[in-house]
């Protein structure tokens, strides 16, 4: 699971730097537009992800942690 966390999050990061560095929206442009119920749900779903990565760093070992 934290593997296809992982990998929505990196897309949904890849999609927002294209919208701050080239004002292009790539999920909205594959998916019919931002307002699309598809384009809708894959921000919700990547959304989600995000969430779930918050729990990533209670899995951090400390960093003066030598193993």
């Amino acid at each position: 699971m934290d593997k296809l966390v992982l990998t929505l999050v990196i897309i949904g990061a890849i999609n927002w730097g294209c919208i701050g560095f080239f004002g292009l929206d790539l999920v909205g442009l594959l998916f019919g537009g931002q307002g699309s119920v598809i384009s809708r749900i894959i921000y919700a779903v990547v959304g989600l992800a995000g969430l779930w990565a918050l729990t990533f760093y209670g899995k951090l070992k400390p960093s003066g942690d030598s193993q």
